[in-house]
């Protein structure tokens, strides 16, 4: 029995490595709800703007864990009641927020959460959003969010372009306030595009399938250890879609041994996790993937998503820190 949810996964992530996250979320006051915030507190987040229920029941999943395939199947039980915007107050949401580097949301508890988001975009906090999957009201949030980390089919789900890198493409465009999209893809690394600061007009024009290709050639499969593999800043092309000037980069993932890999669930709240940190350690995206690569694969190696994510301390983390 351990916590779990994105939000809850990566804020711990984050709070290892060295911050100070305050988690905005609604539990009941019950036993589950009891150990959700002892948890939190033991990690060093913040539990000042936990709503609590007198009735009702805390969120739980069942995991289900296939030892052979390394997958692993939820089956989730919301909590009840659920969070709904008169549970913040205005005093309360200017409180959460005051001092904050970044607001991190998961989508979830949508109605709430946007007025949370409304209030960051307007004190100029960067928002980073998780977009796992097509939840209720994500084009409000993506509209507000200056960071996505999308699942590897989100981003042709949303924009509908053929493949992954031309949907970057796409969300750049349909999104001005988006400073740089990453895909998760599993065993496989990331892809990521980053938007270019000030865009000058004699940079070079490149397909953008067609440079993701490119960099696939430079990759060396034989290395074990998290890399980073980027491009040049250039306009990249999408057919059909749009040209964008950035730089198109590759993660790769750390090669684990399979008798050490156990459990990846919470895998991409370990990445978003370091991503949170690495933002407000103004690491470069060549540092900043590999890295999250490198916690993410900590994860991996214990059951449950919090059993081995690692601390700052961790000699594994050295060489970013």
């Amino acid at each position: 029995v351990q916590g779990g949810g994105n939000a809850g996964n990566a804020l711990t992530c984050a709070a290892r490595l060295g911050l100070n996250p305050r988690i905005i979320s609604k539990i009941a006051d019950d036993p589950q709800g009891k150990g959700i915030r002892e948890e939190f507190e033991a990690d060093g987040v913040d539990t000042s703007f936990l709503v609590v229920s007198k009735e009702g029941n805390s969120p739980f999943t069942y995991v289900i864990v296939d030892n052979q395939m390394k997958t692993r199947t939820c089956i989730h039980t919301p909590g009840d009641p659920p969070m709904i915007p008169d549970d913040l107050s205005e005093s309360t949401i200017f409180s959460a927020l005051d001092g904050a580097r970044i607001l991190y949301l998961d989508g979830r508890l949508p109605d709430t959460a946007i007025i949370v988001a409304q209030e960051a975009a307007r004190k100029n906090i960067p928002i980073l959003i998780d977009t796992e999957r097509q939840r209720e009201r994500i084009d409000e949030f993506l509209k507000l969010a200056s960071y996505a980390v999308c699942s590897a089919k989100f981003p042709q789900v949303w924009t509908e372009a053929p493949s992954v890198p031309s949907a970057l493409v796409s969300m750049l465009l349909r999104l001005p306030n988006l400073r740089f999209a990453i895909v998760t893809l599993g065993e496989d690394g990331c892809i990521m595009l980053e938007r270019s600061v000030n865009e000058s007009p004699e940079l070079e024009e490149i397909d953008v399938d067609s440079l993701l290709e490119q960099l696939k050639q430079r990759k060396d499969d034989r290395a074990a250890v998290p890399t980073c593999i980027s491009s040049l800043e250039t306009r990249l092309r999408a057919e059909g879609i749009g040209t964008v000037s950035g730089r198109l980069y590759i993660g790769t993932a750390e090669k684990i041994p399979p008798s050490e890999l156990v459990d990846t669930t919470g895998a991409g709240d370990a990445f978003i996790g370091a991503v949170l940190y690495a933002l407000c350690a103004n690491m470069s995206p060549e540092k900043m993937l590999p890295f999250a690569a490198q916690v993410a694969a900590a994860g991996c190696r214990a059951l449950g998503a919090r059993t081995s994510l690692p601390h700052r301390t961790d000699p594994r983390l050295a060489s970013f820190l």
